[in-house]
C-alpha cells in the first residue's frame, strides 16, 4: 500500500475566513516519486499574507519561489518538474508571467498548458502556478 506524504496540511477556513468553507488540504502530496504541488500565488505560506498586491511579475515571481520551497520540503527541486500549468486573469499578462517562470525552470523543459481565467479564489490574484514533478533517480542516460 502505497504511503502518501502531505506537506503543510490546512483547512480552508483559515486559509479563506472570508469564505464559508471547511475543507481539509494541504500544499503538497507525495506519493510514489511524484509531487503534486496546490497551485501557487502570489501569497506567503507562512503568513498567508497576499503579496505583489497589482502586479502580476511579483506574484508570478512568489509562485515560483513557493514551489521552489515546496518541493524543496518535498525532497525535490524544480529540475524535477514535469509538468506545469498557468492560470492568469487576463491575456495581457501571459509573456510577463512566462518571463518570471521561464527565469525559474531555465533548463527544465517541463510540459506546460496555459489557461486564461475569469477570476481565482481571492480578487487580488492575478496568476496561479501548478506544478507536478517526478523525484528524480539518477540518470541513466538522458535523451535530447
Amino acid at each position: 500500500m502505497p504511503t502518501h506524504t502531505r506537506i503543510r496540511p490546512f483547512n480552508t477556513k483559515v486559509t479563506y475566513p472570508e469564505q464559508n468553507l471547511d475543507n481539509d488540504l494541504c500544499q503538497a502530496v507525495v506519493a510514489n516519486g511524484v509531487v503534486y504541488l496546490r497551485g501557487q500565488i502570489g501569497q506567503d505560506l507562512d503568513t498567508r499574507e497576499s503579496v505583489g498586491i497589482g502586479d502580476v511579475e511579483a506574484q508570478a515571481e512568489k509562485a515560483m519561489a513557493n514551489i521552489a520551497m515546496l518541493l524543496e520540503e518535498a525532497g525535490s527541486s524544480l529540475e524535477d518538474i514535469v509538468k506545469v500549468v498557468v492560470y492568469i486573469i487576463d491575456p495581457r499578462y501571459r509573456e510577463a508571467v512566462y518571463r518570471v517562470m521561464g527565469r525559474w525552470l531555465k533548463g527544465v523543459f517541463p510540459v506546460s498548458t496555459g489557461l486564461v481565467v475569469s477570476a481565482l479564489a481571492r480578487p487580488e490574484w492575478l496568476v496561479e502556478i501548478d506544478a507536478t514533478a517526478v523525484i528524480s533517480a539518477p540518470a541513466e542516460g538522458a535523451r535530447g
